[in-house]
């Protein structure tokens, strides 16, 4: 995947992670490219497929939404049908804010965003235990938060 990327083109990639709002003659100083090829190679890299899209990171704690919380789910057998009404519950649930298969004894590993761990217990109830095929939950309440990116590597 990484192999039709460029030094620069992944130096374009690894400033666009850190700023999306860098102007396009910003971003050119910063990889030492002139302002017309820096912008060819970034619409190249949007065209290509490996930006996605360009998001606003907002600070959580303005919102009192202080925990992240991973919740792991045991499944029952799903039919499609049940397998996709869990599937769009999860998308439209906004405090579920990441949703993962996963191998082992756990079937679905959830991040999600709570305000207390009072109103995690009534999500539990309201919301989690309505998702079909929930058999059981455990759940793990961070403390702290030592490291948060949504930047991933790109060099190889």
């Amino acid at each position: 995947m990484t192999d039709a990327l460029t030094p620069i083109d992944i130096r374009i990639l690894e400033q666009v992670q850190k700023d999306a709002t860098l102007s396009t003659t910003e971003l050119a100083e910063r990889v030492g490219l002139s302002q017309s090829p820096c912008w060819r190679r970034l619409q190249r890299l949007r065209d290509d497929g490996y930006i996605t899209g360009q998001v606003a990171v907002l600070d959580r704690k303005k919102f009192g939404s202080n925990l992240y919380i991973f919740a792991t789910l045991k499944m029952a057998t799903l039919t499609d049908e049940q397998r996709a009404e869990f599937r769009r519950k999860v998308e439209l649930t906004p405090e579920i804010m990441e949703c993962h298969t996963a191998f082992g004894e756990r079937d679905i590993l959830l991040k999600i965003i709570a305000q207390s761990l009072e109103w995690y217990q009534n999500f539990i109830f309201r919301v989690i235990l309505k998702l079909p095929g929930v058999v059981d939950i455990q759940s793990v309440v961070t403390l702290s938060e030592i490291k948060h990116t949504t930047a991933i590597p790109v060099r190889p």
